[in-house]
């Protein structure tokens, strides 16, 4: 009995793409099907080259002709993606994009992010940040926005989120869509959805500078990152303490390895020093001194700036209040110039090397 392409469409009918929930004949996935006796090729369309699920699909689709037309049968499948122009159809709006890490937590990474985003606004810059700490989103409570919801607009037939602003920044979190006082309690691929949705399902319009606020260590999360948009360059948050710096040094390697190959910006110090407010020209170094002073020397990349230890840090966090609004205070000035320094940077880094491409990691 010889097979026909009826046939085999029907059989591959039964083939879903995990994450859409659709079979891959309905997705206009099976493109220049030929039968020739018992060869059977054809072609599988992914929307994205880097699609997690081509592998499982493409040895669904061979082990279900075997199955139900013949053990016989020879498969030979072409995995095809639609070429995706990364400025043209990923916010096609954003200008930079800032991922901001951190090697371990408990580092002031949130805290940096939000005071920074606040002070590139203040700067007059169209500025953007997404908390993608997907399992600790503080953002909205440093910004006072906890009790905010983003709306939603249709465009095209297609729903898209649309940010909160505060301060002048268009902000968007997880922590908009789950309870405050509920653990996210997610697989990887969960999270890695969610930041997915932040970035294509998010009306974001047009951005000088979009920031993301990145989990501790490495994770999905950055892979999927890196993997989704063309990251502008990365910055690495630590403190001083040599713990905190073993694990910058990881965070660093990590953009600047072979496969991801993200310029690293520079390097935050956060916690330099302890300054009580009755004495404000007092510096205590209870973290250690100048710890990322001396990584950046030693792998070549700029410090660009020392952030200090005040009380008034956590207290304008837990209110709602950056710190760098009151611009006069040792703090407020301490993130200007930050923000100075890394305009710079970001200025040099689009001067001198070529627009950052999505990664394709190869498993």
């Amino acid at each position: 009995m010889s097979i026909t392409p009826e046939q085999v469409l029907k059989v591959l009918k039964r083939v879903k793409h995990p994450e859409k929930k659709q079979d891959i004949v309905a997705l206009n996935m099976v493109s220049d099907l030929v039968v020739q006796d018992d060869k059977i090729s054809f072609n599988l369309v992914f929307q994205r080259s880097n699609d997690p699920f081509i592998s499982p699909i493409r040895k669904a689709a061979t082990k279900a002709i075997k199955a139900y037309i013949s053990k016989q049968a020879k498969v030979d499948i072409h995995v095809k993606a639609f070429q995706m122009i990364e400025k043209e159809e990923i916010l096609p709006g954003v200008k930079n994009i800032i991922a901001i890490a951190s090697g371990k937590g408990g580092v002031g990474k949130s805290t940096v992010a939000a005071n920074l985003a606040v002070a590139f606004a203040l700067k007059g810059t169209r500025t953007g940040l997404i908390d993608a700490d997907i399992f600790g989103p503080s953002i909205p409570k440093m910004l006072g926005a906890e009790n905010r919801r983003p709306s939603v607009v249709n465009r095209d037939n297609k729903d898209y989120i649309v940010p909160v602003d505060s301060y002048g920044v268009k902000m968007l979190s997880i922590g908009f869509f789950v309870d405050p006082n509920d653990p996210v309690i997610w697989r990887g691929p969960m999270a890695s959805n969610a930041l997915r949705q932040f970035i294509d399902q998010t009306d974001w319009d047009e951005l000088d500078y979009l920031f993301i606020d990145l989990p501790p260590g490495t994770s999905d999360i950055h892979l999927t990152m890196v993997q989704e948009i063309p990251i502008t360059g990365a910055v690495i948050v630590s403190t001083p303490q040599k713990v905190a710096i073993a694990d910058a040094i990881k965070g660093v390697n990590m953009f600047r390895s072979q496969q991801i190959n993200v310029p690293v910006l520079g390097l935050i110090e956060n916690m330099s020093w302890f300054t009580p407010a009755e004495l404000p020209n007092n510096k205590y170094f209870i973290f250690g001194k100048d710890g990322c002073m001396e990584l950046a020397g030693r792998l070549n990349i700029p410090l660009l700036g020392q952030i200090p230890l005040v009380q008034s840090i956590c207290e304008d966090s837990d209110s709602g209040n950056p710190s760098v609004l009151k611009q006069e205070s040792i703090v407020g000035k301490a993130f200007m110039q930050l923000a100075n320094r890394l305009i710079v940077e970001i200025n040099e880094r689009n001067k001198n090397l070529p627009p950052t491409k999505i990664v394709e990691i190869k498993k």
